[in-house]
């Protein structure tokens, strides 16, 4: 392991707003959010497979009356999306490391009000369709972690992961309120946290692929 990545991962260690195995509150967590850590009662909005953190950070710096959680198995990435909450000072982002698949051992029945899906990578392959992240297996794991009336939020570069989702959401029982749109930037759609650019995003755009997106509620 390089150097670099040693001290990225000593550095999450010691911050406090990266939860990950070897700290207390990653055995505690589920279920206290809000109380453990943000100390509030703000909804709860999560960022999965948040990569670098930049859409989580982007969401919390526009509505600091909200709590995000943004989540990556990678600790050199979430790395640098809490370095830049702390140097923004924000108290309204947290970290887990932790993979999609074990969400119920961090977050109770119930508890978050929104999840965002931002650019999750397509798995083209047949044979990796059950680790698409809008898989029903995962779709599953969402509808337990979100409120009743919770939302779900995708953006995508890519038609086929794109059209994958808007399927299972339409074959799927207890949503509402769809939205869908095969070129966000083209409608009408647009608000400040939509507008939220990442660095793979604008490089997707560049390359003339138009961003997707599509959102429902859980009943």
């Amino acid at each position: 392991m390089s150097r670099q990545k040693l001290k990225k991962f000593a550095e999450n260690q010691a911050r406090t707003n990266v939860i990950q195995p070897g700290k207390e509150l990653f055995n505690q967590i589920k279920g206290g959010w809000n109380e453990l850590y943000f100390k509030n009662t703000a909804p709860l909005i999560l960022e999965l497979g948040c990569g670098r953190g930049e859409y989580t950070v982007g969401m919390a710096c526009l509505n600091p009356e909200n709590n995000y959680v943004g989540v990556d198995i990678k600790g050199d990435r979430i790395w640098k999306g809490s370095k830049t909450a702390e140097h923004e000072g924000l108290s309204n982002v947290a970290f887990l490391r932790t993979q999609v698949q074990s969400l119920d051992n961090f977050f109770a029945p119930d508890e978050a009000d929104e999840i965002w899906l931002t650019f999750p990578d397509p798995r083209p392959k047949k044979r990796d369709i059950k680790r698409r992240m809008t898989h029903p297996r995962f779709m599953d794991i969402y509808r337990r972690l979100l409120k009743s009336g919770g939302k779900l939020h995708l953006k995508t570069d890519n038609d086929q992961l794109f059209q994958y989702t808007l399927e299972i959401v339409l074959e799927m029982t207890g949503v509402r309120a769809l939205t869908a749109t095969d070129n966000l930037y083209q409608s009408r759609l647009m608000d400040p946290v939509l507008e939220i650019r990442t660095h793979y995003e604008v490089l997707f755009a560049k390359q003339g692929f138009s961003i997707k997106y599509l959102s429902f509620e859980f009943e």
